[in-house]
């Protein structure tokens, strides 16, 4: 493939917030290698999708199975993306887990936490790892505006307590520190880090619970009184790939309709 189209890594990219990202990216000219767990029908459907999006010819869209909390996945994906696809201009951290069951912390057993942590933050902070090492090891030509680009996706739980749901709030918190840390280590590397935190977003994620968060919605929780969608995830990664933000790193965007305002 051509060496002027950019490459961006979106893992978890074949469904909810990750396809709405990958989607948004066809549109804006990126080559996507869409990171999948296990659903390859999912991911084929979204690459095939991206290609009617897709604004320039030469664009690829690459489905690339790995399990993110296996190293050895992790550092295969990322070989065949650069053997495949030539190079990683920017990575988005958006791959994540919700608990199997809504559990007390009185009774959330250590398995589910593990299982969290492990795919939630241990996953993308030490596939952040690999893929920086091979830019300042390899130290390839960015081909974006602002530099090579890390997104990490994190969510309103990364503040907001949610008992029955406590190692996913764990997860999250972890997570949005891993961004800090990535921003502190590479700020000097040409490297921008940035935090993308969503709210009350209307993914498979969020629907055995809809009924109670369209009364929250409407009830004014949100101050916006909607929901948000996969595609203002998207929007809001382009927007920073696009080279909008070239003086911020280590930021937090709130992608949230105004959940996080203060307010008495």
């Amino acid at each position: 493939m051509p060496d002027t189209i950019p490459v961006v890594l979106v893992t978890g990219g074949s469904r909810g917030l990750g396809r709405g990202i990958v989607l948004q990216l066809a549109e804006q000219g990126y080559s996507v290698a869409i990171n999948y767990a296990s659903n390859a029908a999912a991911a084929e459907e979204t690459a095939s999708a991206c290609l009617k999006r897709a604004s320039n010819s030469a664009q690829c869209f690459m489905p690339v199975q790995a399990d993110i909390s296996k190293p050895l996945e992790r550092e295969t994906m990322v070989s065949s993306i650069i053997t495949e696809m030539g190079r990683i201009d920017g990575l988005v951290n958006n791959a994540g887990i919700a608990p199997s069951a809504r559990d007390d912390i009185l009774v959330a057993s250590e398995s589910s936490f593990e299982k969290l942590m492990s795919v939630n933050l241990q996953g993308p902070y030490f596939l952040t790892q690999t893929v920086a090492r091979h830019w300042l090891e390899q130290k390839p030509s960015p081909l974006l505006k602002s530099g090579f680009i890390i997104i990490f996706v994190t969510s309103l739980s990364a503040y907001t307590s949610s008992v029955s749901r406590g190692e996913y709030c764990i997860s999250k918190a972890g997570l949005s520190m891993a961004a800090q840390l990535w921003a502190d280590r590479l700020a000097g590397e040409g490297v921008q880090v940035l935090e993308l935190r969503p709210g009350i977003m209307l993914t498979d994620m969020t629907g055995s619970v809809k009924e109670k968060y369209d009364d929250l919605i409407a009830g004014g929780r949100v101050p916006q009184k909607k929901w948000g969608t996969p595609e203002d995830m998207g929007l809001a990664v382009t927007a920073i790939l696009n080279g909008h933000f070239p003086f911020s790193t280590g930021a937090v965007i709130d992608i949230d309709g105004g959940f996080s305002i203060r307010s008495l």
